[in-house]
């Protein structure tokens, strides 16, 4: 059966990088392998090149203000519509869909939940009136959706809990890995002789965008309490944000500047070669991780990752080892469960173990089989209940 999709996203990764635009993009390389075909509707400031040039519309520029993209992106969708060959609207910004609730008519409406986007914008210090408009617009559209696709329990939950949906209508399909892309050939001292990195010392890395709520401040402080019985440890941080000067003003405050390096933001070409060049990742979070994408790019590179029992990240790797969900997201339980993984006091799944592990749950088939299944039941849904969406 063929399912045609219009994807209403945020942006296109990696013009616009984040968790939710790289699942977007990644749909766009995996949908069509199950007979799902996919046009898009975003904003940003470079058109898509390449086999998806013809499939996504720019509705507006990053620079045109939100009401003109919110304008824009309304009349696009409306002109996709019109043509009258979509199936189903699959959203993945509620920002981008409250607008366009009235004159969906009887499509379908399955809603990728990537995270509570009102919760979120307190976390990083949006005022009490903004993170209330920003919950109402959410619940504007989740009141709208026939099904909801969310990337773990924890999502699930928050859904139930924070948004009030009824458990029936939401369905967990983890994230994807482009699992080809990440087995490589090379062994963990020709990955470091590649990117210049000591071959005779530990090497953690962490790739994070550099944001408050990604723990890097923890993980920095547990590296310093963890060289005092492993002197040798390093850490490599990878990827940008606002935090990148507080950061490393912190490594020079606490003199550990041989020890802990932020590489800055990495091309997605290098990330397989930097996972695959560490002894281990880890995923320092403390708080809204509704998956951990790079902890299964890790496994699929055949590096063990540490995660904190934060959100969805214990649901990516605890079927494969329990060993590798740390106590809690503190500076010196992260430096335990590092000071174990050198000590061996722990047994971590070997290389060929993470990669079968990730091939069997998070290859990019396996997970659009998933999604075209909700598709497919949201549109039999709308054809027995016969319902529409009116403003």
């Amino acid at each position: 059966m063929i399912v045609q999709v219009l994807q209403l996203g945020m942006g296109w990764f990696p013009e616009q990088p984040g968790g939710l635009n790289r699942v977007y993009y990644d749909l766009f390389h995996s949908l069509p392998l199950v007979g799902v075909k996919c046009r898009g509707v975003i904003t940003g400031d470079r058109p898509a090149e390449g086999e998806f040039k013809d499939l996504l519309e720019i509705a507006a520029p990053l620079s045109g203000g939100l009401v003109r993209r919110c304008i824009s992106i309304r009349r696009s969708v409306q002109r996709a519509l019109a043509k009258n060959d979509i199936d189903l609207v699959a959203s993945h910004f509620a920002l981008y869909t409250a607008g366009l609730i009235g004159g969906l008519s009887s499509k379908p409406l399955v809603v990728h939940f990537h995270g509570p986007w009102a919760e979120e914008s307190r976390s990083e210090g949006a005022s009490s009136l903004a993170v209330k408009l920003k919950y109402l617009l959410e619940k504007r559209v989740y009141s709208r959706a026939d099904r909801f696709i969310v990337l773990s329990r924890a999502f699930r939950d928050v859904l139930i809990q924070q948004y009030g949906i009824d458990e029936s209508r939401i369905e967990i399909v983890p994230g994807q890995v482009d699992i080809q892309r990440f087995t490589m050939a090379l062994t963990r001292q020709e990955a470091r002789e590649r990117l210049g990195w000591p071959m005779d010392r530990p090497i953690f890395v962490a790739v994070r965008r550099l944001v408050r709520r990604m723990g890097l401040e923890n993980l920095i402080a547990a590296v310093k309490e963890l060289r005092i019985s492993a002197p040798d440890a390093m850490l490599m941080i990878a990827g940008k944000g606002p935090l990148a000067e507080e950061l490393q003003q912190r490594i020079r405050d606490i003199g550990q500047q041989d020890s802990i390096k932020l590489l800055g933001y990495v091309s997605d070409s290098d990330l397989p070669t930097i996972y695959r060049a560490a002894d281990c990742s880890v995923v320092p979070t403390t708080a809204l991780e509704g998956f951990g994408l790079i902890a299964a790019e890790s496994l699929a590179a055949g590096t063990p990752v540490l995660v904190t029992p934060v959100g969805g990240l214990p649901e990516v790797v605890e079927e494969l080892s329990p060993a590798l969900v740390m106590k809690s997201t503190e500076a010196a339980d992260i430096a335990d469960a590092m000071r174990s993984v050198l000590l061996h006091q722990v047994v971590l799944p070997d290389e060929n173990q993470c990669r079968a592990y990730a091939v069997s749950r998070y290859d990019r088939k396996v997970v659009a089989e998933k999604i075209k299944k909700v598709y497919i039941n949201a549109l039999a849904g709308k054809s027995v209940t016969g319902a529409k969406f009116n403003s």
